[in-house]
């Protein structure tokens, strides 16, 4: 049995419980070993007045009747007094059997005496049989005496197991009154013989020798009887047997023995004299006795009970000593070691996290009055409490440092990614400006790469100011297109090209959110491109639900099991603290941060027939109507950078060369068939746009015009064609505000690229963020 994840209070009431049940089941066992022998002497008067006088009473009878049976045998006649004596016989018998019958005897008795009872009934049911062959002669004396003598010495069986009294004293003397008993029941014996053999003027066979032994059996019981009987009443019976009638009985009796045949002159008168005087006093010595002893048995009886009582009430009362003491002993315990476990689990479910929360708010933290003294006395659990008081003011110290620590390292995360920002954005717009410069295709589609690198280093460089716990600071004055939102991400995503944008329900998101959602947005993307083999699409779609606009981003990638999907939605609907540990998933906690701020869910769910779906919901706070084109400046840069994304993806990418035989078209991998049909739509005979070509050496190809236009465009003519309407479009705009004297690359309300802050010489020349509260100022 393993005891070791008990409660204490189990533990404590199991060493406690075996000594008190030891002691409460030997106090149990002492009481009932002396209650048992106090109810055996108060019922020594139930068994005298239940079956001691009525039983003597029959034994008297039966003893009569024999005498008057064994005369009736040896005479010629019936004698009338014997059938008086019968009635009388069976009135004694009526009566001994309803006390027998009753409840209180048997109540009283134990398992020996029941068994003589019995016995003593079933010897009383035969007398009637007996009489029976009396009276038809078919018996002689001796089986007469025989008869008789049979009932009697079942009765003085069940005397026998009456006189079983549990003290030593009283027990010897019911013993010795049983046994006086038994000697006058010989006496009888000898009476019925010499009364038949009298009337029939002679011994029958055997008759001589059984009067010899039932003479010196009768003296023999006698002496035997007296000499455990207590010296007074051994004095009283000396004093009976110094008699005349006991001293005539006894040479009566030896004249008897000393002749073998009857004497011709035996005196019977004088024999009927004595041994009724002798046999009547007898009885009077035994009845006297067993009252004696009756009357004795109860006061000790009385005492032992009191004895038992005063016992059983102490034995009590230092069991219930015992057990209030290790009840409240144990109680102490316990109160004392469960106030140390409740001060460790508020410690450590409480107070530890509050400190901790509390820190990272910026307060001020006491450590006395967080970590108060325990005080539970001086001994073994007194110095686990202080010594737990000790743990626990380690333990505060150590979170306020580790949260001190926490928080410089953070600002020093963010101060490193606020400076990669500026620099970032300096190199943007410097890519820009060179951009604008450039002729040359080759040159141009470098820059392209350059440009989209240093995209996506300014998302991560959001990612360090989003564990840092600030804001990125990239936002929009308007709402912005849902499609354009799409574009911005994937444009921030290292393999734009295997990314494919499907159906777009028209939408807009309020510029406040546009640069998170982004941001997330690209995250996703950017997982869904690097779990999935390199050889598959990734699909963006976006539509209305109700309660706002659902994003769906699914690869076809292994997916995930199903504890590991439960984790990371777990993780997406419940922001954890940023662990340094877990930068395996920096992505899925950027994304449940960004998403919390904006109350986005996110959730990924597996795809069929393989990958994993990952939706995006923004709430109808953020959603909008979709912004006309041109309704928004700041949207600008988004486009143009999305632009550059297409236009780059119509080239090869450097070390990757194009298959022979595949026009360079077909490297396009963003396919804008989702794009807003109030985009400018291309000519019906063609889309009649220049498209840059590619020059070779210092000569460039002259600009052409696709003059013929087939009835049935393939899908990369369509593609080709879209393409190079969105090229022509942001290099038009660009022309005409050229023209104006303005370039709309360069709004007035901020710098140029998406999301970029405003910026400002900062220490050791250097740029300096802007506030993450400005305005964007794209």
């Amino acid at each position: 049995m393993n005891t070791r994840d008990w409660p204490i209070r189990a533990k404590l009431t199991a060493l406690v419980i075996g000594p008190v049940t030891g002691l409460l089941a030997l106090w149990i066992f002492a009481t009932t070993l002396t209650f048992g022998p106090a109810l055996d002497l108060l019922s020594a008067r139930t068994l005298l007045y239940d079956l001691g006088r009525p039983g003597e009473a029959v034994v008297t009878e039966l003893q009569r009747e024999r005498r008057l049976s064994v005369v009736q045998l040896a005479g010629d006649r019936a004698l009338p007094e014997l059938t008086e004596q019968r009635v009388r016989t069976d009135d004694a018998i009526v009566e001994l059997r309803r006390k027998v019958g009753g409840g209180d005897l048997r109540d009283v008795a134990d398992a020996q005496l029941d068994d003589r009872l019995d016995q003593l009934v079933s010897a009383l049911d035969a007398l009637p049989a007996g009489r029976a062959f009396i009276d038809d002669r078919k018996v002689d004396r001796a089986g007469a005496v025989g008869l008789y003598s049979g009932i009697v010495a079942s009765a003085f069986q069940a005397f026998g197991a009456m006189a079983a009294l549990p003290d030593a004293q009283l027990n010897r003397e019911a013993t010795a009154l049983t046994a006086l008993g038994r000697s006058r029941e010989l006496l009888g014996q000898a009476d019925a013989l010499l009364a038949g053999a009298v009337t029939a003027g002679r011994y029958a066979d055997g008759e001589h020798e059984q009067l010899v032994r039932t003479v010196e059996n009768q003296r023999f019981l006698a002496e035997i009887a007296v000499a455990d009987l207590p010296p007074a009443e051994r004095t009283a019976y000396q004093r009976l047997t110094e008699g005349a009638g006991f001293l005539q009985l006894r040479a009566l009796q030896d004249s008897l023995i000393r002749s073998p045949a009857l004497p011709a002159r035996f005196d019977m008168r004088a024999w009927d004299t004595g041994h009724a005087e002798v046999w009547q006093s007898l009885r009077d010595f035994e009845l006297r006795g067993a009252d004696a002893l009756a009357e004795r048995s109860v006061p000790m009886a009385t005492r032992i009970l009191v004895q038992l009582a005063a016992a059983g009430v102490l034995g009590l009362i230092a069991i219930v000593v015992c057990v209030l003491v290790a009840l409240r002993v144990g109680r102490s315990l316990a109160q004392r070691l469960t106030g140390v476990r409740a001060a460790a689990t508020e410690v450590a479910e409480r107070r530890l996290p509050d400190v901790v929360a509390r820190l990272r708010r910026g307060e001020e933290v006491d450590v006395a009055r967080e970590a108060p003294e325990l005080d539970l006395g001086g001994d073994e659990i007194g110095q686990v409490a202080r010594a737990f008081n000790e743990v626990r003011r380690t333990a505060v110290r150590a979170a306020v440092d580790e949260v001190t620590l926490r928080r410089g390292f953070n600002e020093v995360i963010l101060n490193l990614a606020r400076r990669s920002q500026g620099l970032v954005h300096r190199q943007l717009a410097l890519l820009d400006r060179l951009e604008r410069r450039t002729e040359d295709p080759d040159e141009l589609a470098g820059l392209f790469q350059v440009d989209h690198l240093a995209t996506r280093l300014r998302r991560h460089a959001e990612d360090l100011v989003i564990l840092a716990g600030a804001a990125p600071g990239r936002g929009w004055r308007r709402p912005v297109a849902a499609v354009d939102v799409m574009r911005g991400a994937i444009s921030e995503v290292e393999a734009y090209d295997r990314v494919d944008v499907g159906e777009v329900a028209p939408a807009g998101v309020l510029g406040r959110a546009v640069g998170d959602v982004i941001h997330l947005l690209a995250e996703l993307i950017e997982n869904a491109t690097a779990f999935s083999p390199p050889g598959t699409r990734v699909d963006v779609a976006g539509r209305s639900v109700p309660g706002g606009y659902t994003i769906e981003i699914t690869d076809r990638g292994l997916g995930m099991s199903a504890p590991a999907l439960a984790e990371a939605n777990r993780k997406l609907a419940e922001p954890p603290e940023f662990d340094p540990a877990g930068s395996a998933r920096l992505g899925l906690f950027v994304v449940a941060r960004l998403a919390a701020r904006h109350g986005v869910r996110v959730e990924l769910r597996p795809s069929r027939p393989a990958g994993i779906v990952a939706a995006v919901l923004v709430p109808s706070e953020l959603i909008t109507d979709e912004p006309p084109v041109g309704a928004d400046a700041s949207a600008e840069p988004e486009r143009r950078r999305l632009a550059k994304v297409t236009r780059l993806t119509t080239m090869p990418r450097p070390g990757r060369p194009t298959r022979p035989g595949r026009d360079r078209s077909e490297n396009t991998v963003v396919p804008l068939q989702a794009a807003r049909a109030s985009t400018v739509e291309p000519p019906a005979d063609g889309d009649g746009l220049p498209r840059r070509i590619r020059r070779r050496g210092v000569t460039a190809r002259p600009r052409a015009a696709v003059a013929d236009t087939p009835a049935h465009r393939t899908p990369e003519e369509a593609r080709r064609a879209m393409s190079a309407l969105q090229a022509g479009t942001a290099r038009g705009r660009r022309d005409g505000s050229r023209a104006a004297g303005t370039d709309p690359a360069t709004p007035a309300t901020g710098p140029r690229d998406t999301g970029t802050p405003s910026t400002a010489a900062g220490p050791a020349g250097e740029p300096a963020p802007a506030a993450p509260d400005q305005t964007n100022r794209d």
